[in-house]
């Protein structure tokens, strides 16, 4: 069963209840990132590659493996990163103290637990509470890329628009000038694979480009908005999407909630 930590927002200090994402280790058992109850939450500004993976040891055959480090999406444009305990790579018996220096978001060790039977499926957890669903026809549930490189972003995000049902979207060999990185019939999209916030400039360009284009604007951030660019955003109907390195886009605004609910 996935771990689930009360964890508040510095940046509004809303309360979220977040639930560890499960992923299946070789051996097929499944495996969560051990959550740190009581460590600080962070919000994710400035970020590396490097930085955005746990290493995590399956309770079953004992295999230490990476896995993206928790977030979690505020509805304030935040980008929480969650508090973990970490594991010792070196001992193939598990954590029994401590393993050194503090790990900035958590360093107590990972007591042992008991077998547990492999379930039937991988459970999904929702980033927040959507509008009701109001498409014609209940989609499948989308199959997230993990994202380590900006490609796999830009990658991760067409498939979600696929799936939010805009038809032939496709991705540019080259990313041209505007920062459209994907277009289709209907719809463009940029992602922003950096680690800082996305900027109202960015977001009003986004949106002069759908207008000429007379095509839905979609913006997807790695490392959320800023402020006034999310409040822009809203002005312009423009939706947002956060994407955290399971390739999970998770809407931040009421048109990225109404898009997601009805659909294209």
């Amino acid at each position: 069963m996935s771990e689930s930590l009360p964890v508040r927002c510095p940046s509004c200090g809303s309360g979220h209840t977040f639930t560890a994402s499960v992923y299946p280790c070789v051996c097929g058992a499944p495996v969560t990132p051990p959550l740190a109850p009581g460590a600080p939450v962070e919000l994710a500004t400035h970020r590396t590659w490097e930085d955005e993976w746990v290493t995590v040891r399956c309770d079953e055959c004992g295999t230490a493996c990476e896995q993206p480090r928790p977030e979690l999406g505020c509805p304030c444009g935040a980008v929480l990163r969650i508090p973990v305990r970490t594991t010792p790579v070196d001992d193939p018996a598990g954590p029994t103290g401590p393993t050194g220096p503090a790990d900035p978001t958590g360093s107590a060790e990972r007591p042992g637990s008991p077998e547990r039977p492999r379930p039937a499926g991988i459970p999904e957890r929702p980033a927040h509470i959507p509008l009701p669903r109001t498409a014609a026809s209940p989609r499948p549930a989308f199959r997230p890329l993990t994202i380590r490189t900006s490609h796999d972003a830009v990658t991760a995000a067409g498939l979600y628009l696929r799936w939010l049902g805009f038809k032939s979207v496709v991705q540019a060999d080259e990313r041209p000038a505007s920062g459209i990185d994907l277009r289709g019939p209907d719809v463009i999209a940029q992602v922003d694979p950096t680690m800082s916030p996305a900027s109202v400039r960015s977001v009003e360009c986004l949106w002069l480009n759908g207008l000429n284009a007379s095509a839905v604007s979609v913006y997807f951030s790695l490392a959320g908005y800023a402020d006034d660019a999310r409040a822009r955003a809203d002005d312009l109907g423009l939706p947002l999407f956060v994407m955290d390195l399971t390739g999970s886009p998770r809407p931040v605004n009421g048109p990225a909630d109404e898009l997601v609910s009805a659909g294209a």
